[in-house]
């Protein structure tokens, strides 16, 4: 067949010559890389989050940095080695002033806690209540369900304590020099983007300095005023619930139930008169913490509504475990700053378009 019989050629669907072949290549590198992306960050969420704690633990120690750094004019690397030294010491006092007396307490505080489900899930089985052939067994694995898994390697005291190694040195490296890594990050963006992306990083780090501030407060507030004021009333292991609800109180909502339901079990296990007395305790402490402390320490700057952040902590919990449901407030409140962030900047745009 001769040459000028021939159809005139068109590009087939390997010329990227092609603008349409060329266009639909593109859309499908950009879905298939949103899909790779979303795989990758759901099979890496446990290194995701340790990274995570590791910021929030950065985010104290760079407040306790500037804190130190309005009464001491030193450079930042000698505030940052006194600030860990007065940690370590810290808990490390801590441990050895009352470890012993704590540890011989919780295997009592655990006695008391199980006697105590046992006599209300015998209350339950008289009157209804509940199911006659459950037992306390199948109701605490029933709440631990709803609360959300624990991971092995989490739920393991191996697991638990490589993890917080590994918080601790991430947070030191940022703590160190959080610039230098603010800067790497910038330079994978471009460059008109780059001043946007510092005063968001900018806003997020000083809310977070805020948001931990508020929760070190409310611990150290609670932990303090319910062991002292459990022990005026008569309170069995008063020190001990002390230091759990001051534990638990870096957990919002959540901590603050699971803390008040172990102060009104034990309180109730020596008297129905000390049992008011825990729960009147117990619900001083909250409002004073609810409407005095996190007000003047961090809601200002935070301003995280209760329901959300409780929502975002079921959530986070049941599919990530405890490490989920310790981070899920930072989360949000990071989440939250570049959302509003975002939207200053759009609307700034449009203003001066």
């Amino acid at each position: 067949m001769s040459d000028s019989l021939r159809a005139p050629e068109e590009p087939g669907p390997s010329d990227f010559a092609n603008p349409l072949t060329s266009r639909e290549v593109q859309r499908a590198s950009v879905w298939i890389g949103m899909v790779v992306a979303v795989a990758l960050i759901w099979m890496l969420t446990q290194p995701l989050l340790l990274i995570i704690g590791g910021i929030v633990f950065a985010a104290l120690l760079d407040g306790g940095v500037r804190l130190l750094g309005k009464i001491l004019p030193a450079p930042r690397g000698i505030r940052l080695a006194i600030v860990a030294v007065l940690v370590v010491l810290f808990v490390m006092g801590f441990m050895y002033l009352a470890g012993s007396q704590l540890a011989g307490q919780a295997q009592a505080l655990r006695a008391v806690v199980e006697s105590q489900v046992t006599r209300i899930m015998g209350y339950g089985h008289q009157y209804g209540l509940i199911p006659a052939d459950q037992n306390a067994a199948d109701l605490g694995k029933q709440l631990v369900g709803s609360v959300g898994k624990v991971t092995a390697w989490v739920g393991s005291a191996l697991g638990a304590l490589s993890s917080l190694a590994m918080i601790v040195v991430i947070g030191l490296f940022v703590a160190i020099e959080p610039r230098l890594y603010e800067r790497g990050i910038a330079w994978m963006l471009p460059m008109d983007k780059r001043a946007d992306f510092y005063r968001t990083s900018d806003k997020m780090g000083h809310t977070l300095r805020r948001l931990m501030a508020g929760r070190l407060v409310g611990m150290g507030v609670e932990g303090l005023f319910v062991g002292v004021a459990l022990s005026i009333i008569g309170v069995p292991m008063a020190p001990l619930l002390g230091v759990l609800t001051g534990l638990l109180a870096f957990l919002p909502n959540i901590g603050s139930i699971v803390s008040g339901a172990l102060i009104v079990l034990v309180g109730f296990s020596a008297g129905t008169n000390i049992g008011i007395g825990a729960i009147i305790v117990y619900v001083a402490v909250q409002t004073f913490d609810g409407y005095v402390v996190v007000p003047m320490v961090a809601r200002r700057a935070v301003d995280l509504a209760p329901a959300l952040v409780l929502g975002c902590q079921l959530l986070l919990g049941a599919l990530f475990g405890i490490l989920g449901l310790a981070l899920a407030d930072p989360i949000v409140c990071m989440i939250k700053v570049l959302l509003e962030e975002k939207s200053e900047l759009a609307a700034e745009a449009e203003a001066e378009a």
